[in-house]
Formats: structure tokens, C-alpha cells, sequence
């Protein structure tokens, strides 16, 4: 079992930038895929960003060039979501989500990661106009 607990949202205009903090339980094994979801008000949840332990990295077209991944590894691992440039359209809950169930990244569909394992409770981020 993995908890997950998000932070570092808030409300900036557009051109701003966010950093998101994800603080993930300690786990018997540290090499597992995390990644960052979100879902905008009356939208579907959608992926945004994703990252392995061996390096690997994906991003949705919609953030790519804006938005930069990173993670620590250890006992407690940390995820993070920088995001520079926002945009109205980036405003939603995001979600930190993990999936021991796999070594590496399973995917480099935004989709499949709507399906990883643990999601922590979400954090808002809202990006004026």
C-alpha cells in the first residue's frame, strides 16, 4: 500500500508558474512509475506527465515544452510538477498517482496512466485570465 499526498497548489494568472509536491509512503521497494493527472471542472481526467526510475519521461502534448517531471528516489519517494507558462485551460485538481505494480513506466499513453494503481487526494490549481 502507497499513500500519496499532494501539495504545493494555489491560484496564479496566466503566465504564471506552480511547483506540485507529491509525498509518497514509504514502500518496500522504491522503483515504481509515478505520474501527475488531472481533471478540469465538467472534464474527463486526463494524464499530463509521467516518470520511471530509470529516467524515462513522458508528457501530454498539451503541457509539453511548459511542464517538467521530476522524482526522487528513495525509501520515501517525492514527485514533483513543475509548471511554468500556465494557461486557464491548465486549471483543474491534479492528482499524484503510482502503480507498484511495475518496475518501469508501462505506458506512454496519458490514458493508461488514468489507470495506475494508488492516486493521492488532489490538489487545486487555478489559472486566471
Amino acid at each position: 500500500q502507497v499513500q500519496l499526498v499532494e501539495s504545493g497548489g494555489g491560484s496564479v494568472q496566466a503566465g504564471g508558474s506552480l511547483r506540485l509536491s507529491c509525498a509518497a509512503s514509504e514502500y518496500s521497494a522504491n522503483t515504481y512509475p509515478m505520474a501527475w493527472v488531472r481533471q478540469a471542472p465538467g472534464k474527463e481526467r486526463e494524464g499530463v506527465a509521467a516518470i520511471d526510475d530509470s529516467g524515462t519521461t513522458r508528457y501530454a502534448d498539451a503541457v509539453k515544452g511548459r511542464f517538467t517531471i521530476s522524482v526522487t528516489s528513495a525509501k520515501k519517494k517525492s514527485l514533483y510538477l513543475q509548471m511554468n507558462n500556465l494557461k486557464p485551460e491548465d486549471t483543474g485538481v491534479y492528482y499524484c498517482v503510482a502503480d507498484t505494480r511495475w518496475l518501469v513506466l508501462p505506458s506512454d499513453k496519458p490514458a493508461d496512466w488514468l489507470h495506475f494503481k494508488y492516486t493521492g487526494q488532489g490538489t487545486q490549481v487555478t489559472v486566471s485570465s
